[in-house]
């Protein structure tokens, strides 16, 4: 990538193979939705031969403190990271928060959001059962298992309740968008979860953003202080990686990618199979480490006003 730390010449999506070592920057476990626990997922990501995992559950970060201790035993770098749902515009827009260096600080900030996905999760159940199916909030909290409460976790308790066939079909029958049961989250501005990332002292990356990340939307987000967006993602054709790393670079921003694993080895969704180099994370790494040195010598750090 053109500009990027420690590389002289433009670089292009297609080359990412000639790296010995990759890396996978969105992961999940059962510390939200994910089916594997954080050490097993750590575990996963050495049998995989990773060289680091970003592990991003859903507006917590409980699960870190384990995977990191993991990845000592292990041998895998842990990116301590999260996956925040907001809001640009009238869309929906999941955000990344990677190297966060202060954990406490986005735990505190994550409590509020934690309580409004247990209030809508409730909301669910409510309408479910109105529609005659009686899975109750006890057996959804059970799949959540002390993790942050989710739909993927009411689909589950439906399964094993036996309302509906299949994950699958939880969704396209009665959660999804546009369903019966569907309610949306409450509004949580982009640029307020930008600035929660940026106060936990970590990088802010649009994830999976397909065909909306239009070099308009791009450059608009890198005024709101965006740092990277996630080129590499199973839902991402070829030719829309390499145009959103183009669009990317000539932001100003650094590339991510990652395989959005959940911990289920069926779908397209495979631990390490975006083929992610591990120089995105050096990149990374470099633009946390300036920023740092950024607030070490600011108007703060001198005492100055």
């Amino acid at each position: 990538m053109t500009g990027a730390p420690g590389t002289s010449g433009p670089e292009t999506i297609s080359g990412r193979g000639e790296s010995a070592q990759f890396v996978d920057l969105q992961v999940h476990s059962t510390a939200s939705d994910g089916a594997l626990s954080p050490a097993k997922v750590v575990e996963a990501a050495r049998d995989a031969k990773l060289y680091a995992i970003a592990l991003t559950d859903h507006d917590t970060v409980d699960g870190l403190p384990e995977a990191i201790v993991a990845g000592a035993e292990f041998g895998v770098r842990i990116i301590a990271g999260v996956e925040l749902s907001s809001h640009f515009d009238d869309d929906e827009l999941h955000l990344l928060g990677l190297h966060l260096s202060n954990q406490d600080a986005m735990r505190s900030a994550l409590l509020e959001l934690q309580a409004g996905r247990v209030e809508r999760a409730v909301k669910i159940v409510e309408v479910l059962n109105k529609h005659s199916i009686p899975v109750t909030m006890d057996s959804v909290l059970a799949e959540a298992d002390k993790g942050a409460v989710g739909r993927p976790h009411i689909a589950r308790a439906m399964v094993a309740g036996g309302w509906v066939r299949d994950f699958r079909d939880a969704f396209d029958r009665w959660i999804g968008f546009g369903r019966p049961a569907y309610m949306a989250k409450d509004r949580f501005d982009v640029a307020d979860a930008i600035a929660l990332v940026h106060e936990a002292g970590g990088l802010s990356v649009w994830a999976h953003p397909g065909d909306s990340a239009t070099p308009t939307r791009i450059q608009r987000l890198a005024d709101m202080g965006l740092d990277a967006v996630e080129v590499l993602h199973p839902s991402h054709p070829p030719s829309l990686s390499q145009r959103l790393f183009d669009n990317t670079e000539k932001a100003g921003l650094l590339p991510s990618g990652g395989s959005d694993w959940h911990g289920t080895h069926d779908g397209p969704r495979r631990l390490g199979g975006q083929l992610v180099p591990k120089i995105w994370l050096s990149w990374q790494e470099s633009r946390v480490a300036e920023r740092a040195a950024e607030r070490a010598t600011g108007p703060t750090a001198t005492g100055t006003i």
